[in-house]
């Protein structure tokens, strides 16, 4: 197979999917390795294909253009952030990302899009397996989110109870 007919594949495979593909299943069925993958995976961005990876893999992006969307400021130690996640969850909320400023690589952001319990637990798991810090342990808990909700009510109960929880900045 060549690898623009690899390419098309792949898309095609991440649009009929409702969640993600991890990488190394996608090297297995298309026979080239994991890094082939990436490449492909990068081109297919560039193109313009809205991919995202998370920690279950990749998936298309299909942003639903009625969510309310926010960037929220938010400070909190390790051990409430498994709270925090759940009061954006627990209101029908994605937490789509989270971004650190660091002093010399500017801007880091890493996908997540937690969009349920399910997603929540397995990021928990995942966290724990992998004995990881979260990002926001290079800025002393400081860090952003951003969130969408199919709500401005919603998104309002998000940021409201964040900020009874003195979460949000």
């Amino acid at each position: 197979m060549k690898a623009d007919e690899r390419r098309n594949s792949i898309v095609e495979l991440l649009h009929g999917e409702k969640g993600a593909i991890k990488g190394t299943i996608l090297a297995e069925k298309f026979n080239v390795t994991r890094q082939i993958i990436v490449k492909d995976i990068a081109i297919l961005r560039a193109k313009g294909n809205n991919i995202i990876a998370t920690p279950d893999g990749y998936m298309i992006n299909e942003e639903k253009e009625n969510r309310i969307k926010s960037i929220i400021a938010v400070n909190h130690s390790d051990n409430e952030m498994i709270d925090e996640l759940e009061i954006v969850v627990k209101y029908g909320g994605i937490i789509e990302d989270v971004i650190v400023e660091h002093p010399i690589y500017g801007e880091i952001r890493g996908t997540i899009m937690i969009k349920n319990l399910n997603d929540l637990n397995k990021f928990k798991s995942a966290l724990n397996e992998a004995k990881a810090k979260p990002l926001s342990i290079l800025t002393d808990g400081v860090h952003l989110h951003t969130i969408s909700a199919d709500s401005l009510e919603n998104m309002d109960l998000i940021k409201q109870e964040l900020k009874e929880k003195g979460f949000i900045l």
